[in-house]
């Protein structure tokens, strides 16, 4: 029989209940910080993570999804096989998980988190039953987002090891990468350490639509704005055929000086 899981974080009270899981689990109607933390606790686990299907409302995954980071370690889940998203249709009186044969209710309280088990094991089946059915018939959620894995992989490729490790150091001093005025996002970031370290625009907006961050025209309008603001300079490099191509350039010299956990926090202040 499944007992209560009582901890300190969400992270360690789904940690735990992974480590019960025999197999698939149904996640129905979690809140957007219970979407973070099983993202966040599942991209740690590690290979014995149960697969977590995720049954959400979908204007609250997208609210979640626009961030860059929550979503690209999302889709890395989502490509191993490790996590659904599908949307809700209405919704459940708490955010349950549901096992085969085990059934908890989340709830936080202050400091700390209790899974709050069912203690009759007929009535736990059959809520599972009843939730995969419902997770198996619901829309899949459009996760736009490339794996954060890939677009790692790409940069190294395509644009080169000191832009990869660059955007690595940015995306580690960050707690969210969004463009709503809680952070950076990641057409800016992309654009920040391709100044860095002198990258054409051609090749990190080529890049940048390939992987599936955002089409040429976002970053070269993202670009512009950057420009407008101070924070990146251009130079013309001609070239054999057709109009000059721009190489990108850090234009201020508070970022010239920052190092690359601190290039974030540095072009937030200005952008603010």
């Amino acid at each position: 029989m499944a007992t209560n899981v009582f901890e300190q974080s969400m992270d360690d009270t789904l940690e735990t209940l992974f480590d019960r899981s025999g197999g698939e689990l149904v996640i129905v109607d979690p809140n957007a910080a219970v979407i973070e933390s099983l993202v966040d606790a599942g991209a740690a686990y590690g290979d014995d993570l149960p697969t977590l299907n995720v049954l959400a409302d979908s204007r609250m995954l997208k609210d979640v999804m626009d961030d860059f980071l929550v979503a690209g370690d999302a889709a890395d889940l989502v490509d191993a096989g490790s996590m659904t998203l599908r949307e809700l249709d209405g919704d459940a009186d708490n955010t349950l998980v549901a096992g085969e044969d085990e059934l908890y209710a989340i709830v936080s309280a202050g400091e700390h988190v209790a899974a709050l088990a069912a203690d009759d094991e007929s009535f736990a089946a059959a809520a599972y039953e009843t939730y995969h059915d419902q997770w198996a018939d619901a829309t899949a959620f459009n996760l736009r987002t490339p794996a954060l894995s890939r677009v790692r992989e790409t940069l190294d490729e395509d644009i080169g090891e000191p832009v990869r490790a660059d955007f690595d150091a940015v995306l580690e001093s960050l707690e969210t990468a969004r463009g709503d005025g809680d952070g950076l996002d990641e057409v800016t970031i992309s654009l920040l350490v391709a100044a860095k370290n002198d990258v054409l625009l051609y090749d990190i907006s080529k890049w940048g639509e390939d992987v599936g961050i955002a089409s040429k025209a976002t970053f070269s309008r993202t670009k512009t704005r950057l420009e407008d603001l101070g924070l990146i300079d251009t130079e013309k490099v001609p070239i054999d055929v057709g109009r000059p191509r721009l190489r990108l350039k850090l234009g201020d010299d508070r970022l010239r000086d920052a190092s690359s956990d601190e290039l974030a926090s540095v072009a937030h202040r200005m952008l603010n």
